[in-house]
């Protein structure tokens, strides 16, 4: 496909990465230079420096003949405006825009995005995003990820192999005998900053994190195999309450009754509003590094504390305070500068959250084609797992599984076939309207399109 993306961020950058080596043709248009140099200089897609919201820019960069257009500059409004000179100037059919502003999201307001009023397709709010990427990890105490497929009925979980995981050196074949009533399945693992696609006769290493594809009512089940048992914090503390924090809180009120949530924001008028907005939600106005507003917060009780301001380094002090003075609680840091991820081991945090990963997975699983319904990305992009129905026309209808043909690089979870969950053996056959949770390196995919004979965007 030809694709335009405006805006050379972080964001930016990945999906150009991202979709190049998916062989699709990009071009990138950004007003600074800089970030189009470095793009130029390191990418196989071609850089364009000037204002995307301009006609001629956008005609330069061939939007005529451009099958989707991704908006994710810094500013919503431009976004917006490169979405509607996209559709009427140059009739670009799917038009992606990432949209921060929440007033801008109240679904009140929703008719605004239509081909009418403002032709967006799809808006990603990566703050919504992230706040329900914590929630699922909240819902799944052990699991570092817990990402749903198959209208929830197939979940794929991130495990970090612990020393206590009774599953360490145990050949991946001889795991079914142990645990024979366990629908689960290890897609691979990344070990030593490499992903591995794990084989019959492998085993799994401490300090692995490995990815597994499990029946969704076996969550708990599938934890405990692996060495977790931890239990669903009840009692949380949110440092920040923007966008993140507030949604995050708002999400966790609707689905966990027993939830006793506290935030603390530095703002007086911003706790003014996120007070009347939340229910059950006890709102402290003072600053999270601040030990005696810590202290107020009763932190002692507190099972998990999340640190979610806009500030990378405060996320991290109030992580490393919060292990200072009370030790054996859940620690999750937003951080936006990717360098500080190399700190995490060392201060001891729990989990690091990345923005931008987020928001690049939810762009990605909507630049696929026909019916690949959910992508998720694993290691920066270089794998993904997919969620895709078989079709009539497939190559793979009636097919084995060992027929199928597929590559080293491919390897099927889960199929949902009639409500029923599956984990496929050598001599599964695929059916036609079966739903399957594979996953595929980025190279495959086109493969991957041309096997679910995928036509339309």
């Amino acid at each position: 496909m030809n694709i335009i993306i405006c805006g050379a961020g972080r964001v930016g950058f990945t999906i150009s990465k991202l979709l190049s080596e998916q062989n699709h043709s990009i071009t990138v248009i950004d007003q600074s230079s800089e970030d189009i140099q470095k793009i130029n200089d390191s990418l196989d897609v071609k850089g364009i420096v000037g204002k995307a919201t301009y006609p001629s820019i956008l005609e330069k960069a061939d939007a005529a003949n451009a099958d989707m257009i991704i908006a994710v500059t810094r500013n919503d409004e431009i976004n917006m405006l490169i979405c509607q000179i996209a559709y009427t100037v140059f009739k670009i059919s799917k038009k992606i825009a990432r949209i921060r502003s929440q007033d801008y999201l109240n679904p009140k307001f929703s008719k605004v995005y239509s081909k009418d009023n403002l032709p967006i397709d799809v808006i990603i709010s990566p703050e919504l995003e992230i706040a329900k990427s914590i929630q699922r990890k909240l819902e799944a105490p052990g699991a570092l990820d817990n990402i749903p497929f198959a209208d929830n009925k197939i979940r794929l979980l991130e495990i970090n192999i612990n020393k206590n995981c009774p599953l360490i050196k145990i050949k991946l074949n001889e795991l079914t005998k142990k645990f024979p009533k366990l629908e689960a399945h290890i897609l691979g693992v990344i070990r030593k900053e490499k992903f591995i696609i794990l084989k019959k006769n492998d085993v799994i290493e401490e300090n692995d994190k490995a990815y597994v594809i499990i029946n969704s009512i076996q969550m708990q089940q599938t934890l405990s195999a692996f060495g977790h048992n931890e239990k669903i914090s009840n009692k949380i503390l949110i440092i920040g309450g923007g966008n993140i924090g507030f949604n995050l809180a708002k999400n966790i009120e609707k689905s966990f009754e027993d939830a006793r949530i506290k935030i603390i924001e530095k703002d007086k008028n911003r706790a003014e509003i996120i007070a009347k907005e939340l229910n059950n939600s006890i709102i402290i106005n003072g600053n999270g590094l601040d030990e005696d507003v810590l202290s107020e917060a009763n932190l002692n009780e507190v099972e998990t504390v999340l640190a979610l301001t806009n500030d990378d380094e405060d996320n991290l002090m109030v992580s490393v305070l919060v292990e200072k003075f009370s030790k054996d609680k859940r620690t999750m840091a937003l951080i936006n500068k990717p360098n500080y991820s190399l700190l995490q081991s060392s201060l001891k945090i729990d989990d690091l959250i990345d923005p931008r990963m987020n928001t690049v997975s939810s762009i990605l699983k909507h630049v696929h084609k026909g019916s690949i319904e959910n992508a998720y990305s694993i290691l920066n992009g270089e794998y993904e797992v997919i969620e895709a129905e078989i079709i009539e026309t497939s190559e793979l209808v009636n097919k084995e599984l060992k027929n199928s043909n597929l590559p080293e690089e491919i390897r099927i979870g889960a199929i949902l076939r009639n409500e029923e969950i599956i984990i496929p053996r050598s001599n599964f056959v695929f059916q036609k309207k079966d739903v399957v949770v594979f996953l595929a390196k980025i190279n495959q995919l086109t493969l991957v399109e041309n096997m679910f004979r995928i036509s339309s965007i």
